[in-house]
């Protein structure tokens, strides 16, 4: 109860409210105790009008006015003349002088503590100014014990009522609490907790219904969050299925692939000259195709390999990735420009850079003939002391929102109608196995740029 939140919210009600009331308490007992002494002394002023009356009072008589007034001696100042009205023996000195004229709430506060605190019986002097202006000036002599009794007994009816409205309003505000905020938050936990149970279900999706606006606040930015959960752990499942079966598609593929491949060996014994061109480039291609089945078959066992660096000539990597795209696009009106400098070299993986670059240029190519008019793309290269640098560049319409939103996420990064986005994603991913980075340097109207960065280090960009 203690650790729940409704108990420490009762708790600390409880305590607060105690706190306002002993603020409360201080100030009381020090108006209670000024007004015992003010009522003693206009008694004590009523006493004395008596023997302003008759001069001559019988001792009882006085004795008797002395103890209804519950003081010792009564002294009156009228007109300039201080005059022992009323006397009788005190038990003790004058310990104290207390001027209730022109007194400070600080120092009635202050005494009052000091007299609450301090059980011994002294005899005070108390002065002040009569009531009606019946004179100039009243003192009076009295004990401080039923003063300090009569100051605890109201201190104690105080502090009783202090706590019956404390409790009472903890109570009041604990139920209004609980009521309020306590059993909603209930609710959100409950969601939470049927939602954690099977979070593919949408039907565990929290409907926000709280009237507080901070509470809310809370239930609709939870509904984001679950709403999100629940697809994006749809879309897990999808490409969990969507893997098994590539898995499945490219174990077949390479067997296909892979006896093509035997073909291709008596082709490049081929007479024909433009056969014999062709053959090589053929062969470089299933034997791309292959490795790529390969590598896909791996990737869907979570044992992706890492790139095998070696140097290689820069110039003839950008050329195969751009061969292929050039048949492609040999009824459009595209054209290809490279600017690479002469010797340029790089250590890369040859197989990964080619498909890093196929997929920048064959989704440039893609971009212009969706345009159906002329365009062009290029591939320059350039390096500095920490890195080489490669631009793929065209002249197409740019990258829709939504595609620069998504760049790089798999199935949510598609350029172009019924693209599925795999081509950057895989680029990005084979970039980053090398230490290096994959980044849109511009896309708009004039056309998209991506640069590729490799380190020449061993530190990564």
């Amino acid at each position: 109860m203690i650790n729940s939140l409704s108990g420490r919210l009762l708790i600390l009600t409880t305590i607060f409210v105690m706190v306002a009331e002993v603020m409360i308490f201080v100030p009381s007992i020090a108006r209670f105790r000024e007004d015992y002494m003010l009522n003693r002394l206009e008694r004590a002023q009523i006493a004395s009008l008596a023997l302003l009356a008759d001069d001559m009072l019988d001792p009882a008589l006085e004795d008797e006015l002395l103890k209804n007034a519950e003081v010792f001696n009564v002294v009156l100042r009228r007109d300039e003349v201080r005059q022992l009205m009323l006397s009788s023996d005190m038990p003790q000195t004058i310990a104290a002088t207390v001027d209730l004229r022109d007194v400070t709430a600080m120092v009635l506060i202050r005494d009052a503590m000091r007299r609450l605190f301090r059980p011994q019986n002294e005899v005070i002097r108390v002065m002040g100014e009569p009531v009606r202006e019946a004179g100039l000036l009243i003192e009076i002599t009295m004990e401080t014990a039923p003063m300090r009794m009569a100051m605890i007994d109201y201190g104690l009816r105080i502090l009783v009522l202090s706590a019956v409205i404390s409790v009472i309003t903890a109570l009041l505000l604990f139920l209004a609490m609980r009521a309020l905020l306590l059993k909603p938050i209930k609710g959100v936990v409950g969601h939470m907790q049927r939602y954690a149970r099977a979070p593919e279900d949408a039907r565990g999706i929290i409907e926000p219904s709280a009237s507080v606006t901070e509470l809310r606040e809370a239930e609709v930015a939870l509904q984001m969050m679950q709403t999100d959960l629940t697809q994006a752990l749809k879309q897990k499942e999808r490409l969990a299925q969507l893997g098994s079966a590539v898995s499945k598609i490219s174990h077949d593929l390479r067997n296909i692939l892979a006896a093509a491949q035997l073909f291709t060996d008596r082709i490049e014994t081929s007479e024909d000259p433009t056969v014999r061109r062709l053959a090589p480039k053929l062969v470089g291609s299933i034997t791309r195709a292959v490795h790529l089945c390969e590598s896909t078959l791996a990737f869907g066992k979570a044992e992706e390999p890492g790139p095998t660096l070696t140097m290689m000539a820069m110039a003839e990597l950008i050329e195969d990735a751009i061969d292929a795209e050039r048949l492609a696009s040999r009824d459009q009106n595209l054209s290809f420009a490279v600017n690479v400098p002469a010797g340029m070299h790089l250590r890369a993986d040859p197989e990964q850079m080619y498909r890093v670059l196929s997929n920048l240029v064959r989704n440039a190519r893609q971009a212009l003939m969706a345009t159906g008019q002329e365009g062009e793309i290029g591939v320059t290269a350039h390096e500095d002391d920490a890195a080489w640098h490669i631009d793929v560049s065209d002249t197409g319409p740019g990258l829709p929102p939504k595609a620069q939103e998504h760049l790089f996420t798999p199935f949510q990064g598609g350029a172009r109608k019924g693209g599925s986005g795999l081509g950057l994603a895989i680029a990005a991913e084979l970039v980053k196995g090398h230490g290096g980075s994959l980044q849109l340097l511009r896309t708009g109207a004039d056309g998209t740029c991506f640069r590729v960065t490799l380190p020449k280090g061993d530190g990564a960009i």
